[in-house]
Parts: C-alpha cells; structure tokens; sequence
C-alpha cells in the first residue's frame, strides 16, 4: 500500500474522531443564536396515563417512587408496578390507583415487562411515561409532560437529575447526565432535531410507543435506542422538557460502575449502526431531524472518543505539527463545551469538586470495555442502594 493511501487513511482517521470534540460546541453556537422557544400551550389537557414503573428482583426503593407518583399535582394516572422476578408479599398499596403485576414467568427484558402493563392496562391510556424503580418523581411531572403533548409532541424526554451524590462517583455521573442532558436533549431539541432517550422519565403517546416496539422482543439494555430510532425514522421528534424532572439514583461503587458501564458500552456497539440509516433517510428527504439525529448516534461513548483523540494528538506530534495544533484546538473546543454545559446547570458545589477525578472514572470505564462483550450477562440490572426521599434530596 502506497503512502499516499497510508497518508490519506491516517487523515479519515483523524476525522472521524476528532469531529467529536468540536461538534458539541458548534451546536452550542447555532443553539445561542437561532433558537426558539417551543410552542407551548398551557391548555394541561387531560390526558390519561399510564406510569409503568418496572423492577427486577429489587424491591426495596419501590414504596418510595411509588409514594412519590401518589404525590403528583395532576391525577388522571393508574401506576403499573411491573414486578419482574420479585418477592412482592411485601409490596401493600392502599391507593387504587397502584396496581402491582407479579409476571407468571421471568421476562428480564424492559420492553416485555412495559408490554406486560399494556396488556393489563384496567383501562385506555392517552399515554404511557416509563419511570425506573429507583427514580422519584416531582409534583409538576406530568403536567409539565402536559403542555408538550399539548403542543402537538408524541415523545417527551424529561430532565433526570442526581438522587444521590454521596461519593466521588455518584457527582461524576451526575456530571456526565449534565453533559448529556445540555447537548443531546435540550440543545438537539431547540436546534429542530430530537432529544436522545434517557431510558426512564420519558413519555409516548401509548399508541407510537405500540406501533415503535410491540413487534419487537428486545433483551438486555438498550431498548432505549431502538425506540428513539423507531419514533425519528417515522418522522416525528422527540421533545425535551427541562422542568419534567425525575430523580434518578447515580452509580456508588466501583463494581457497580462497571457493571453498568459494560452494559452501556455493550449497546453502543449493537445499535450505533442506527445513525448510518437515519443519517441517510435524512440526505434523502431533506430531513434535518433524521439527519442530525442520525450523526449523534455514530458517536462513540464519551471516555472512547477521548481517549483516541489523545492518541491522535500524542502522535502528531512527531507526524504533524499542523494536525497537532488542530488537535489541541478540538481539545479547547470539548473543555469549553463541557465547561459550559456545566454552568448553564449550575451543579451543586460537590459536583464541581469531583472533576479533578475525572482520570479515575475513565479507567474504570476502560475496564467496563474489556468487559463489555458479554455484558449482558453479568447482570440485567443495575442493584440500589439509595432510599432518599425527593425532600432529603433538596435539603
């Protein structure tokens, strides 16, 4: 092979990493200067609901998500605690309003325990919101859910923010969720493209979530990514609301960390092929929300990316010395963005703190990499160990 060719590979190499350093920043950019606010009504349509909160062998934060969704200011719901491989002897609910299904056998699958609640939905349910048995839910999160449904949306993404920051690594992936939060849920959305999936505090009208994934058997993590795939490819977009707020519980421990992280990885590297398909359907009808949507799932997990681009730039020092400033440049690009994603936040001191570990977190995301082929395997959830409630949370 000629060196031109050995050359010109080594350049589309480059590319295609370094691309992602700047990408975020650029959005930011177009985000400051065309942006608009959504039509939104304020009508709060009655809608009703259905809250599927799903568990797997873990009971243990179940009363209190529950106790949290009985608080909620609107009232038109029925909460299906799908209980998936649990003792539920324990699990007593005076409020008619919370039905708690034992499946005869073990599903161990997100999608087979949600379509297990519709098939045993008491009633018709405008819309369904997927809430995780570790999350607590804030008062205003279903009329806040309200106006975008009201505004004509058939997907709402809402904000998932730290129940936990009691260790280094619970600020850490608090700090990721902020990352993301900014530029793949409320930058994407308010540029005309669609907010990513979070895998919980996210609402769909129940007849696109049925059309999306009813013929479908998805197993282990990700169902996720199949279904934003499903609902951008039909041609609609998925909202983000900021102020539909549910807290989520954040990774403690190292092993857990892992655990979880090889799952993630895992799905990447299953459902990136996703972004070729949308990214083509959007050339082909001109469509910017395929398109956009589309190039962010071709992007590797954030710790990968990282990493090669420091390999890149180590690299050019010796090949190029233009490429080596271009890399450093891209480098600014990336600090800049992250460090504005986390003053549009405004994070919580112990966050901030926790950067300087930033090394830490990446190694035990390089070990989640080695053990990510047989993800799946190690574990099909992730174990909880907080029970705050949301007025401790706030305290």
């Amino acid at each position: 092979m000629s060196a031109k060719i050995l050359y010109g590979i080594w350049i589309v190499l480059q590319f295609i990493i370094g691309y992602n350093l700047v990408v975020p920043f650029i959005l930011f950019l177009v985000w400051a200067v065309k942006r608009k606010r959504q039509p939104v009504d304020d009508k709060s349509g009655k809608y009703d609901y259905a809250i599927i909160v799903t568990a797997y062998e873990q009971t243990g934060s179940l009363h209190a998500v529950v106790d949290s969704l009985l608080k909620l200011n609107y009232s038109n719901f029925v909460i299906y605690v799908v209980a998936d491989k649990c003792d539920i002897s324990g699990l007593k609910f005076e409020d008619s309003r919370v039905i708690v299904l034992r499946p005869p056998e073990t599903l161990a699958s997100n999608t087979r325990s949600h379509f297990y609640a519709i098939r045993n939905f008491i009633r018709h349910h405008d819309v369904l919101t997927i809430i995780d048995s570790d999350n607590l839910a804030e008062p205003s999160y279903l009329d806040e859910l309200n106006r975008y449904f009201d505004a004509g949306f058939s997907a709402v993404q809402g904000q998932r923010m730290a129940k936990n920051l009691d260790t280094t690594f619970a600020c850490l992936d608090a700090s990721r969720d902020i990352y993301y939060h900014f530029y793949d849920g409320e930058v994407l959305f308010n540029i005309g493209s669609s907010a990513t999936l979070a895998g919980s505090g996210m609402a769909f009208k129940t007849s696109l979530y049925r059309e999306c994934l009813e013929h479908q058997d998805i197993t282990g993590a990700g169902f996720d990514k199949v279904l934003q795939m499903e609902i951008v490819r039909r041609g609609y977009r998925i909202s983000f609301n900021a102020n539909a707020i549910v807290y989520d519980e954040k990774t403690t421990k190292s092993d857990q960390l892992v655990k979880q992280r090889a799952r993630w990885i895992n799905t990447w590297f299953r459902y990136f092929k996703f972004g070729f398909s949308l990214v083509a359907a959007g050339v082909k009808k001109f469509d910017f929300n395929r398109f956009l949507f589309g190039i962010i799932l071709l992007r590797p997990p954030l710790f990968i990316f990282l990493i090669l681009s420091m390999f890149f730039t180590i690299i050019s020092i010796w090949v190029s010395k233009l490429a080596f400033v271009l890399w450093l440049c891209g480098f600014a690009c990336f600090i800049g963005g992250f460090l504005i994603a986390m003053i549009h936040a405004k994070p919580d001191k112990r966050i901030v703190r926790s950067l300087v570990s930033i090394p830490v977190f990446v190694f035990y995301q390089v070990l989640s990499l080695l053990r990510s082929r047989n993800a799946n395997k190690l574990s099909v959830a992730t174990n909880h160990f907080s029970d705050k409630t949301i007025n401790e949370i706030k305290k």
